[in-house]
């Protein structure tokens, strides 16, 4: 699954299946000596693996394209080390993603890493708008010396994208690629009830519709609602590619153009996208000027659920859809209405009962509506000159540009909308008339990005040197406009048309009143640095960064800051007594440097984060909140931040050493050793209320992560016709925080001194109690309690994050045949399942909600010896502290396998096709693992809001002309 790039001094580059060989005439396809593979560095440097002192993964594009996955970080799971890939939602088009690179490395700050798209630095973190089909190459810079040239905003890693271009010197090529998917949520092991089977719960609980039925009235009930079917869906997607290539002797190109359209397994949920991208590149007749041009355009549409953004309804039965399949209840007939108001004739303002099934199902129907819509703009254009055969200057320019627009309403005829408009009061004491509400919200982005170098490289007998200058400068314009209008009337109002709008009426102010806001950002930083490389006879080289960044989020004094690295190899392989050894590469490096972060918040949807918290240290009077106005409802300002002149960077600082080898072209790899400190953590500060604010934002702590990696990859057979590769990746972290000023130790999940971030603060579940049914947990003493306090929790040393991560696999050919396999995994993360805690709440069932099927087994006189406790225990309400749903995150999943047939131009004889690979493959398909709910793949606290990430099934055919 994973293609790496490599060079011979003399010859060309070609693939075959999932290799990249390289030859200097066709009769010797098969030798590999003197390949050295490409090393993807940061600012568009590249070096070989040989000469290369830093630490990076490049991951081909073979392991991308052709994937069913609408973002590029759906598909690097598993095959990296030192990553943490793991998308927090199935939803198509989603920007919920954990992309982690070598632990936390910050507390309160963000912890994504930044992008880099062809050499330029994107406000971007989901990539929905860009087509995986279109990437070359995927590299992660991991340690200080890959990263510390992008210092102020490296301190969390850096990934580098690389699209495709055309080659000089080569023919016309026209590609068509296309997918076909189908896709469909994953089940929960919570064994739910069936309806008769809920009415017996709740008759055993003497509460509920249940308590009210005889025996035999439950015994003989036979509606059982597939709820499940009535939320969710087998989902169809298609993906379709078509590029051109072609080059001359100084000019060549690329071209591609991408259609994506996917529906989400959540009814209402869906994607679409159009892709377009254009790279030129050019040369001087002499070789000296070379220069670069290229433009990306994207637009997509996509309908998404209220609860992907908004956290508020998490845990709202009544507004998250994501409920509807596990908690409705079964005994329920299916929805006969036909929208809202059919609802509302039906059960009136009564959303008990079970009725929060029929209110999700208008929910996703029509009720809520939700679009995004994005238009991407990525261009740049490059140049170098060189000025002698030693000395050359070079720049690139290049914007990111972004258009969100979001529509979103609470539909005319919508439940909710007619149950709030209910309970409104006109003023002549009758019930509002109209109900719901429709809001527009636009963003405008714009990133510019321009750097400037002037690169020394000389050789000169044994040594070479490279010295570089740049000016790398950055500024970001960004602009939100949102307005909302209170009020809809169904015989004229159209989603997103902009009709049937209630007029405001002053008699009652606070009904149908308009509102409208608007924020405005300017941000920028500015940098300048130098690097310089040396290199003696292949066998010794040393690096080094020093890099000069300024921010406008901090003070004056505190608004410039150094990030520094350097870093030495010994290729060991080059030594005369290695002549003999086999080992085509054997080399030790080592780094030591440091990075910043300036990113004092977590980014959110459609949020450039450079814009985020532009005045935390300043005093800031802002306005009044709608939900919290001021005196007589009239508008005001208030102290909304005080502001702290000592806010400084974050600063992390890592040592790595590291081991590089290949041994015979049979058994490859690479092993790390790091140690990273984040010191001066963004956190609250506590101060005095006197100052009309409980704390400050501020630097307090420090942060340890300490690891090891590994990749190997062993090609077991390889021959003219058959090829076997299995490789593996693993990486180890621990995380530690090492100090800080004061420990915040009031909730169940905190930050506390000496244990990792997040970490879980509970009190031990023991069971259950044999005479009474009743739960038992152990007091902060060590005794049985059935009464237990918040002061009889303790910190268990265990948190979200995994500490094992990794992937492993094969690929196989055989004579145009294929198979290839990759599974990914993590241990050693705890995640709290509210959903599984609710399902063995028998409240729930007394409210008409769906349980599982296991509560039939709960205690009672004749079942003394049961695991769990008595559908009426008095203390059922303490487990929310306690271990007893908290469960590893652990898992062993069957990421993709796929299997297919390459026809051949041998194959294909007089056709105007140079081949056609035909193919089918599934993605997400098993998941060995402890947990129950739907996924256990998102790196969270707690497991509410979850839109599982489906199994995926699809056919592709590729067709090269």
């Amino acid at each position: 699954m994973n293609v790496k790039l490599r060079v011979l001094t003399a010859g060309v580059l070609f693939f075959t299946g999932q290799a990249v060989l390289a030859q200097k005439k066709p009769s010797d396809s098969a030798k590999e000596t003197k390949i050295e593979e490409v090393v993807v560095l940061g600012y568009s440097k590249t070096s070989t693996k040989a000469k290369s002192t830093s630490s990076s993964v490049t991951i081909g594009s073979e392991t991308l394209e052709n994937r069913p996955n609408i973002s590029v970080l759906n598909s690097i799971q598993g095959t990296a080390p030192g990553i943490v890939a793991n998308s927090a939602s199935g939803s198509p088009g989603s920007g919920k993603f954990n992309i982690i690179i070598r632990g936390l490395s910050s507390l309160n700050g963000s912890t994504d890493p930044l992008y880099v798209i062809d050499g330029i630095i994107t406000s971007g973190s989901q990539f929905r708008n860009l087509n995986p089909n279109d990437i070359d190459t995927f590299s992660i810079l991991k340690d200080a010396q890959a990263t510390a040239i992008y210092g102020n905003r490296a301190a969390n890693g850096v990934v580098v994208i690389t699209t495709k271009g055309g080659k000089f010197n080569s023919k016309l090529r026209i590609s068509y690629d296309a997918l076909t998917s189908f896709s469909e949520l994953p089940t929960t092991d919570y064994n739910m009830s069936t309806g008769q089977q809920l009415l017996q719960v709740q008759k055993n609980a003497g509460a509920g519709l249940g308590a009210t039925k005889t025996q035999s009235e439950i015994d003989n009930f036979t509606t059982n609602t597939n709820w499940r079917n009535l939320f969710s869906r087998v989902a169809m997607s298609q993906q379709h590619t078509l590029s051109v290539s072609a080059g001359g002797e100084n000019i060549s190109n690329f071209v591609s153009l991408g259609y994506v359209d996917s529906e989400g397994n959540i009814r209402g949920t869906d994607f679409k996208r159009f892709t377009l991208r254009n790279n030129l590149n050019g040369k001087s007749s002499d070789g000296r000027l070379t220069f670069g041009a290229i433009l990306g355009l994207g637009y997509s549409k996509r309908n998404q659920l209220d609860d992907e953004t908004n956290t508020n309804i998490n845990a709202n039965t009544l507004q998250n859809p994501l409920f509807g399949t596990v908690l409705s209840a079964p005994y329920l007939a299916a929805p006969t209405f036909t929208n809202g108001l059919g609802l509302f004739n039906q059960i009136g303002q009564a959303s008990g009962n079970g009725n929060g099934a029929y209110i999700l199902y208008d929910n996703i129907n029509g009720g809520i509506r939700n679009q995004f819509t994005e238009t991407s703009v990525t261009a740049n254009v490059s140049a170098n000159y060189k000025l002698t055969p030693d000395l050359s200057v070079g720049n690139r320019t290049g914007i990111d540009y972004k258009n969100y627009q979001r529509q979103f309403a609470r539909a005319a005829n919508g439940y909710l909308s007619l149950v709030v408009a209910a309970g409104q009061i006109q003023a002549d004491g009758k019930p509002a008339k109209y109900g719901g509400f429709e809001q527009f919200n636009t963003v405008n982005d714009l990133t510019v990005n321009s750097t400037t170098n002037i690169t020394y490289n000389h050789s000169f007998g044994d040594h070479t040197i490279t010295a570089s200058a740049y000016l790398d400068y950055i500024r970001v314009n960004w602009q939100s406009y949102t307005q909302q209008q209170n009020g809809l009337d169904p015989l004229v109002w159209e989603f997103g048309a902009g009709t049937g709008y209630v007029p405001f009426n002053p008699a009652t102010p606070n009904i149908y009143r308009p509102s409208a806001s608007a924020q405005k950002v300017n941000a920028g930083t500015l940098a300048y640095f130098g690097t310089l490389d040396y290199d003696y006879k292949g066998k010794y080289g040393v690096s080094g960064v020093v890099r000069r960044d300024g921010s406008y989020r901090f003070p004056t004094e505190n608004r410039w800051e150094t990030f520094w690295s350097v870093a030495g190899r010994w290729n060991i392989d080059q030594e005369s007594f290695m002549e003999d050894s086999g080992f085509t590469l054997l080399k030790l490096r080592a780094s030591i440097g440091t990075t910043g972060n300036q990113n004092l918040f977590t980014t959110t949807t459609n949020t450039n984060i450079l814009t985020l918290g532009p005045v935390s240290y300043l005093d800031y009077n802002g306005p009044n909140p709608t939900t919290a106005p001021g005196y007589q409802s009239l508008p005001g300002y208030a102290l909304t931040n005080l502001g702290n002149k000592n806010l400084k960077w974050e600063q992390v600082k890592q040592v790595d050493v590291g081991v590089d080898f290949n041994y015979k072209g049979l058994v490859e790899g690479t092993f790390d050793y790091y140690q990273k400190r984040t010191s001066r953590l963004f956190n609250s500060i506590p101060v005095t209320y006197v100052t009309g604010q409980g704390s400050l934002r501020g630097n307090n702590g420090i942060m340890d992560n300490k690891g090891v990696e590994g990749l190997l990859r062993f090609n077991v057979i390889r021959n003219a016709k058959t090829k076997l590769s299995i490789f593996a990746n693993m990486a180890y972290n621990a995380n530690k925080i090492v100090s800080m000023d004061t420990n915040d130790l009031t909730d169940d999940n905190v930050d506390a001194v000496g244990g990792p971030a997040n970490q879980w603060q509970l009190y031990p579940y023991l069971g259950v109690n044999p005479s009474n049914g009743e739960q038992l947990f152990m007091d902060i003493n060590g005794n049985v309690t059935e009464t237990p306090t918040a002061g009889d929790r303790r910190l268990t040393g265990k948190s979200p994050m995994p500490k094992y991560t990794g992937g492993f696999g094969f690929n196989f050919s055989y004579d145009g045949f294929f198979v290839d396999a990759l599974f990914s995994y993590q241990k050693g993360g705890y995640i709290y399942d509210n959903l599984n805690s609710w399902v063995m709440n028998p409240a729930y069932a007394a409210s008409g909600l769906n349980v599982s099927s296991e509560l039939l087994n709960s205690w009672n006189p004749n079942n003394p010896n049961s695991t769990l406790p008595s559908l009426n225990a008095v203390n059922a309400t303490l487990s929310g502290s306690s271990d007893r749903f908290l469960f590893k995150s652990d898992f062993v999943r069957l990421k993709n396998v796929s299997i297919g047939y390459t026809f051949s131009k041998k194959v294909l004889g007089d056709l105007p096709i140079n081949s056609i690979k035909i193919f089918a493959q599934a993605e997400n398909i098993y998941t060995f693992t402890g947990w129950k709910g739907f996924d256990v793949e998102p790196i969270t606290t707690y497991s509410l809001n979850v839109y599982p990430n489906p199994k995926t099934y699809s056919l592709g055919v590729n067709v090269d002309f």
